[in-house]
């Protein structure tokens, strides 16, 4: 199937996200993409650098007569997002993505696609080994680890780069021209509980919640998609006092950045209380499954007897981690007081794990606002902290503050137009790129994103459009050859 892709147009960015994606790239395990690229910049004679974190840079000169332009940086990074369907039989570790064309668009078989930012990678290598493109000195900057924390741009240490010009191409609109970011923190709620007995004259249930869309916990949390996590725990709400119920394990969601798909869970009732259970629990997913309808018609709840497990929670532990994940805000916080329909400030319940005695919850809180990520994070403190959790705040990262005076934005500004007859869409998104983290130790580089059209990144709907990429090809080599002079 994927030597299809090798035929599609322009084959210098297909034929590379090919060979790209035969790769396992998951983030903090990026040793075999790292050797690929060295491998890829050195059999071009390119000077190839790997800098401490595990950054690749590849510089090529400019082309006859472009010597006078400023060096430009491309960046991309280089892992993805490993998210599959619970059926789908895959080890990211080992495989590469198997991938098919459906009509105008690439998709993988019940995986990620890795469009996001494989993409930009592969235009990144088809600009660098071109022999026909016009373009100025170029740094492409392959960074690591950029979907679970940024680690890769936060190491990026000055003096690696020259470049006066960063183009990052990873944004998923065509007609958009990013030029700011949310910034983003990792939330962590841990508690151990105490596992008691399981009651006397009880009867389990696997409780499973499933067929939900996921998407990018950024660029998908205004749409008012089904979040598993939360999802699970309604359904819990008032279990005890109605039917006993104790939770014994639950397993939901999994990446931060990946609004959460599925969720699954073991839970006990008293045996007496069986047929209200299975009515009231059925009637309230009937509830959710038709609120949820419009956007989320995949939706499934399955409630199905299970063996009764030897322990289950301790009660008084139970009711506080219930009551907080119903507290816990998921989803838009606040919207931006400065962009239209920008999201500044949201959160993303990711992952939810009970098991064993312990309990461990990961949220994704972001904001175009420092002062209103911490604002929520703390709100998100205190609802767990109530509960008497333990929370811990880790991988902060800076949002890329919008430059409206920026040279290369007017220079894009008007060559989308041009190429197309109308104006491309100047915006800020609530996804983390990687722009504000590297403007820290390079403050006087001109920054912009943009990039084709992707849909459904995070998740295993993800998929790229064939025609815009062709639209994004054009546009970044027609960029390449409008980079000003130097001063």
């Amino acid at each position: 199937m994927n030597s299809e892709i090798r035929n599609l147009k322009p084959t210098a960015v297909w034929n590379n996200f090919a060979n790209l994606n035969a790769v396992p790239r998951p983030s903090k395990k990026e040793e075999r993409v790292i050797a690929f690229m060295v491998n890829f910049g050195k059999n071009l004679g390119l000077e190839t650098i790997i800098d401490p974190v595990g950054n690749v840079i590849v510089k090529k000169p400019a082309t006859s007569g472009m010597e006078n332009r400023k060096t430009v940086v491309l960046q991309s990074h280089l892992d993805m997002v490993h998210q599959k369907n619970s059926d789908t039989i895959f080890d990211f570790d080992s495989e590469g993505i198997n991938m098919h064309i459906e009509g105008d668009w690439v998709t993988a078989d019940g995986t990620t696609l890795g469009a996001d930012n494989g993409l930009g990678v592969a235009a990144i290598m088809g600009v660098l080994e071109s022999t026909t493109i016009e373009h100025p000195a170029i740094e492409a900057l392959f960074t690591i680890d950029e979907e679970t924390g940024m680690t890769g741009a936060m190491g990026l240490e000055a003096g690696y780069l020259d470049g006066e010009i960063l183009l990052n191409l990873d944004t998923e609109e065509d007609d958009e021209i990013d030029m700011g970011c949310a910034g983003g923190i990792d939330v962590t709620a841990t508690q151990n509980y105490t596992m008691v007995a399981t009651p006397k004259n009880a009867i389990a249930y696997t409780i499973s919640v499933k067929g939900l869309n996921g998407g990018h916990s950024g660029m998908d949390i205004h749409k008012g998609l089904g979040n598993a996590n939360k999802i699970m725990n309604r359904l819990f709400f008032d279990g005890f006092e109605n039917f006993g119920l104790r939770i014994s394990e639950i397993n939901g969601g999994s990446l931060r950045n990946a609004i959460p798909r599925e969720s699954f869970s073991i839970i006990t009732i008293d045996t007496i209380s069986k047929e209200p259970f299975l009515f009231e629990i059925n009637e309230l997913s009937a509830i959710i499954k038709e609120e949820l309808a419009t956007i989320e018609p995949h939706l499934v709840i399955d409630i199905k007897e299970a063996e009764l497990p030897t322990t289950v929670m301790d009660l008084g532990t139970q009711e506080g981690f219930i009551k907080a994940i119903y507290t816990a805000l998921n989803g838009v916080y606040k919207m931006s007081a400065t962009m239209n329909n920008l999201v500044e400030t949201s959160n993303n319940i990711a992952r939810v794990l009970v098991k064993n005695g312990k309990i461990s919850i990961g949220c994704l809180t972001r904001s175009s606002s420092e002062t209103s990520k911490i604002d929520l994070a703390n709100s998100l403190r205190a609802a767990f902290e109530l509960a008497g959790f333990e929370i811990e705040f880790s991988g902060s990262y800076p949002g890329w503050q919008p430059n409206v005076n920026s040279e290369i934005l007017k220079i894009l500004s008007d060559l989308y137009k041009d190429l197309h007859g109308n104006s491309a869409k100047i915006v800020a998104c609530h996804a983390g790129l990687e722009c504000g983290i590297l403007g820290q130790n390079y403050p006087e580089m001109d920054m912009i994103s943009f990039g084709p059209t992707i849909t459904g990144a995070h998740s295993p709907d993800e998929r790229a459009s064939i025609s815009s990429t062709q639209k994004f090809w054009k546009f970044l080599i027609e960029i390449l050859k409008n980079i000003p002079l130097k001063a």
